[in-house]
């Protein structure tokens, strides 16, 4: 269980960081409330100390981390001789249902990854974005910016627009921040990246509950009491543990900035406009484009549209264009600090956008209808509960319950009112914009769609529980309404909290000791390129994280950073069902799935299976090392005879049919090995023996059976291959 201690002293660590900062920077008005400040003032503040170290030139956040934390001592020092340390601890305890509610949240959350490891690991329920993260932690880990070694310098490989190194993708390219603070904290514990990516995310979520607490209290206006509520039905709904279950720490860090910005314009608006009042909100301001600069720089462009359409509101409405235009110039002058030092990734969001365009990325997700914005869903795939249509009984109370609500706020004037409407229209607009671009274009519009929800999500869910307010009538049964619905939602809340629980205890993507022991290879000094024959992204974007001192190539577009090109390394490394046996140290079994295999021999032949010729998606059963690909009946293999002369090879398949079927292995244009017979179970069969000419060929498994279709499977079956065995002979 150590999973635990590891998470809070995470959770600690960044507290730790941000505790001095905060205290002194906090507007006056608010001075005592500046533990609301604390996570993101300490997230910003590391990530600005890791920009720092990488473009001072020095080896890696190992190299510094000790002497880094003297910052956030000293600035914690200053805040205490300043306001003192009984006062401070008076302010931090005023907070202490909130800290219990981020305590608990983050024990729940670290809860499906102790039960998935024992040891320190990363999951995810599908996306490959954790692996990204992690490489890019290793990178300012442990290099420095103009070291080039291995994959880091590969221009071929890492080259994007005008990006031609790996180092400066992250700088410029790719989301920083995430990866800054998983270098940073990760140095801090003596932890890898692979152990602490997960619990990292985890952190954000839980730490963004004071934020959320803010965002209900000081720009809604809500009660501490109901505050605190919200801050709790938010680190326990679907729509955030979901970022957490895909690991999405860019989003969580961008969700903290906007309330910062948010509050800010508001908060300057409704006081007077002065520098001197501007400059009290200067670090609040600094701290939140900071974080969108560093994680989603492309959300440079929508972080303020809340506070603009507030503010822009009330201009229209009070004709105040004067005021409007200085409340936007004090608006907009820490964003200059902040892009004069975040240069890079701002000259860069040009190309940012470019590659936006460029690829569809990300995946279908479901569209919430209104109950989805309370976390009314079913389960991890935020899918509706559209059993005898409660999903629309449910959206239209609540939407009847904002109406109402709304309208009675409007005719007692109620200054919150308007906020909560600048708050969701223009924000619900995109976000059903998105949603039926997607579904008009066939394209992933809807994952854009979820990322802008869930971004202002600490600000949508405070707005779209407007219907709270109803219970200040002083009418006994209103107020009992409210705490039904209340109940109603906080319990929706936690069944989907449990169920991806459930889920992320057995999570189909785990960082498992097979993908750990990869490492190895880097101790390897006669390896010097490797091609990264791994079918799955998952493992080949982990064996990419692992291998960062050594060349890399690719056969298929992996990632952004990760091209396909040539596949020029000496050494290929398998991880699929195809298995290359070569005499003595030509082929290195690293572990019973991984193996390396040498391309210089005189006997090598690569083999590889098409991701569409006849074969469905790799396969394998949670907790298990097993894996399999089915065949679609006839299935392809591609064969690269890279010698001058003819190659013999024997194969033999490790499978198994649902119905007994004889299959041949046939060469294109060339000879037919007699069939054999693979039986319904698990065994292992030889094939006849081909002559391979140079060059690259096509084999063909092919069957005269017809396809088999399971029940509760519509897919037609062929073959469940384990393991594709070829042997090369003189």
């Amino acid at each position: 269980m150590i999973h635990f201690p590891v998470a809070f002293a995470l959770l600690l660590h960044v507290l730790f960081w941000g505790a001095g900062a905060a205290a002194l920077a906090m507007p006056r008005p608010w001075r005592r409330f500046w533990p609301v400040l604390v996570v993101p003032a300490g997230l910003a503040l590391q990530s600005a100390v890791v920009w720092a170290g990488a473009h001072a030139g020095l080896r890696g956040t190992v190299s510094y981390v000790a002497g880094s934390e003297a910052l956030p001592l000293l600035l914690l020092a200053i805040a205490m001789a300043k306001r003192g340390w009984r006062s401070c601890w008076v302010d931090l305890s005023r907070f202490g249902l909130v800290w219990a509610a981020m305590a608990g949240c983050l024990a729940l959350l670290v809860l499906p990854v102790a039960i998935a490891s024992r040891s320190l690991t990363t999951i995810s329920l599908g996306s490959c974005d954790a692996p990204d993260y992690a490489a890019g932690a290793r990178v300012l880990m442990e290099f420095a910016r103009f070291d080039r070694t291995g994959f880091i310098g590969l221009t071929e490989v890492v080259r994007i627009a005008s990006v031609d190194n790996f180092f400066d993708y992250w700088l410029r390219l790719n989301h920083f921040t995430p990866s800054a603070l998983i270098a940073l904290n990760g140095a801090a514990l003596g932890c890898a990246p692979h152990e602490i990516t997960t619990l990292l995310v985890a952190v954000l979520l839980a730490g963004s509950l004071p934020i959320v607490f803010w965002a209900a209290r000081a720009v809604l206006g809500y009660g501490g009491g109901v505050s605190v509520i919200l801050a709790g039905i938010f680190g326990a709904s679907p729509i955030t543990w979901y970022a957490v279950a895909h690991v999405s720490p860019g989003q969580l860090l961008a969700a903290q900035a906007v309330v910062l910005l948010t509050w800010s314009g508001v908060a300057l608006w409704r006081g007077r406009l002065t520098l001197r009042r501007a400059a009290q909100f200067s670090f609040v301001l600094a701290t939140g484009y900071w974080l969108v600069l560093g994680s989603y720089n492309f959300f440079l462009l929508l972080c303020l549209v809340p506070a603009v359409a507030y503010a822009g509101g009330l201009t229209l409405w009070q004709r105040a264009w004067r005021r409007f235009a200085i409340w936007l110039g004090l608006m907009l002058a820490p964003l200059l600090a902040c892009a004069a030092i975040f240069s890079g990734r701002v000259t860069g969001l040009a190309e940012r956008f470019t590659l936006l365009q460029t690829y569809d990325f990300g995946w279908r997700i479901p569209a919430l209808t209104a109950e989805g914005w309370l976390g009314i869903v079913s389960g991890p795939d935020l899918s509706a509960w559209n059993f005898f249509g409660v999903r629309w009984v449910l959206s239209f109370c609540v939407v009847g319950l904002l109406v109402w609500a709304f309208i009675r706020s409007l005719q007692q004037r109620r200054r919150g009112a308007w906020t909560a409407l600048a708050i969701l229209l223009p924000v619900l607009a995109g976000y059903v914009f998105l949603q039926i671009r997607g579904a008009r274009l066939g394209t992933n519009a809807s994952y854009d769609a979820y990322k802008l929800f869930a971004v202002f999500y600490p600000l949508l869910l405070p707005a779209c529980c407007w219907w709270v307010t109803l219970r200040r009538s002083r009418r006994l049964h209103e107020w009992f309404f409210v705490a039904a619905v209340g109940a109603v939602v906080i319990g929706f809340n936690v069944i989907a909290c449990g169920t991806f629980i459930w889920n992320l205890s057995r999570p189909p993507l785990l960082v498992d000791g097979e993908l750990r022991q990869l490492r190895k290879i880097e101790a390897m000094s006669d390896v010097k390129s490797v091609n990264l024959l791994i079918p799955d992204m998952w493992s080949r974007l982990w064996a990419n994280a692992f291998l960062l001192r050594k060349q890399q190539f690719f056969s298929t577009h992996t990632y952004e950073g990760r091209l396909n090109t040539p596949l020029r390394g000496e050494w290929d490394l398998e991880g699929g069902l195809v298995r290359t046996e070569l005499p003595g140290d030509a082929r290195r079994q690293v572990t019973p799935r991984f193996a390396l295999v040498d391309t210089q021999h005189p006997l090598f032949v690569r083999v590889t299976v098409g991701e569409t010729d006849g074969w469905y998606p790799e396969e394998h059963a949670p907790g298990s090392q097993e894996r399999w690909q089915w065949t679609k009946v006839g299935a392809t293999l591609r064969l690269e005879n890279p010698h001058t002369q003819t190659r013999t090879i024997a194969c033999q398949i490790d499978g198994w049919s649902p119905a007994e079927r004889t299959v041949a292995l046939v060469r294109e244009g060339g000879e037919t090995g007699l069939p054999v017979s693979i039986r319904r179970e698990r065994s292992t069969v030889r094939l006849p023996v081909l002559e391979i000419p140079p060059g690259v060929s096509q084999l063909f498994l092919e069957t005269k059976q017809p396809a088999f279709v399971t029940p509760g499977d519509p897919r037609p079956l062929g073959v469940a291959v384990f393991r594709f065995t070829v042997t090369p002979r003189e």
